[in-house]
């Protein structure tokens, strides 16, 4: 487990309360209660299907809520919106990496950064400072569509600091990577949240949650069935019936 202990004291930078979404006749998430204290790795857990990437689509706002509310830094907001949630300080990256094939690496990231910088040249700048903190500078004039599926893990996560979040939505950005990668990873996000950044992070490799997470959220068929530190989440009954005899160890 990550180093770092939170108290309930410790300040709320991002919550949900009641968060709920069906499609139809199908209930995906469950009145979901969250909270993000300031410069906490979050781990998010379940198994495939149980509504993770719903849950973080309606924190994002690229998918609006059935029911409930979310609040940043305490003020409720109204109907979220992706554009609106980005320029909170709210970023995210997808779990299938996606880059714009005919713009180089650069370019790729401008496109984060283009929302602080009007400015080209200045877009650019931030951007190339981007790469260079995520790995990624020497690869800057590649086409983001040569790139492996290690850079393009980095470049996701490069997309969405361009935007200057202060939250950080993660989604299995460690999935696929062999384990000297994940262990590259692992690093970054630890240096992302030393810089003050808080973050939520899905994933399904057990050793690189346990080690990032301060604490831990389980979903199962779209509801929280536990949360507590890595060490209660491994010991709890509950969740190793549902979900932890399956989940990966590398």
């Amino acid at each position: 487990m990550n180093s770092t202990i939170h108290d309930s004291e410790q300040e709320v930078v991002l919550m949900g309360e009641g968060v709920t979404k069906t499609f139809g006749g199908l209930l995906a998430v469950n009145k979901v209660d969250i909270a993000l204290r300031k410069s906490e790795i979050l781990g998010l857990i379940g198994p495939n299907g149980a509504g993770k990437t719903t849950l973080f689509n309606m924190i994002s706002g690229t998918m609006p809520m059935t029911q409930g509310a979310l609040y940043y830094h305490g003020k409720r907001i109204a109907k979220p919106q992706a554009y609106k949630m980005c320029s909170l300080g709210i970023g995210r990256t997808y779990q299938i990496c996606q880059p714009f094939g005919n713009l180089t690496v650069l370019e790729n990231v401008m496109v984060g950064s283009y929302l602080r910088h009007s400015k080209t040249s200045h877009a650019r700048d931030a951007a190339y400072q981007v790469l260079k903190r995520v790995g990624l500078a020497e690869q800057a004039k590649f086409a983001g569509s040569a790139l492996t599926l290690p850079q393009l893990k980095r470049m996701e996560v490069a997309r969405a600091l361009a935007t200057q979040p202060d939250v950080l939505l993660l989604d299995e950005v460690i999935a696929g990577l062999n384990p000297t990668e994940v262990e590259k990873i692992m690093t970054l996000i630890r240096e992302i949240r030393a810089e003050g950044m808080s973050i939520i992070i899905i994933e399904h490799v057990m050793r690189a949650m346990m080690n990032l997470s301060d604490r831990i959220i389980v979903i199962n068929q779209g509801a929280k069935i536990a949360e507590g530190l890595p060490e209660e989440i491994v010991q709890n009954e509950q969740v190793i019936a549902s979900y932890l005899g399956g989940m990966q160890h590398a």
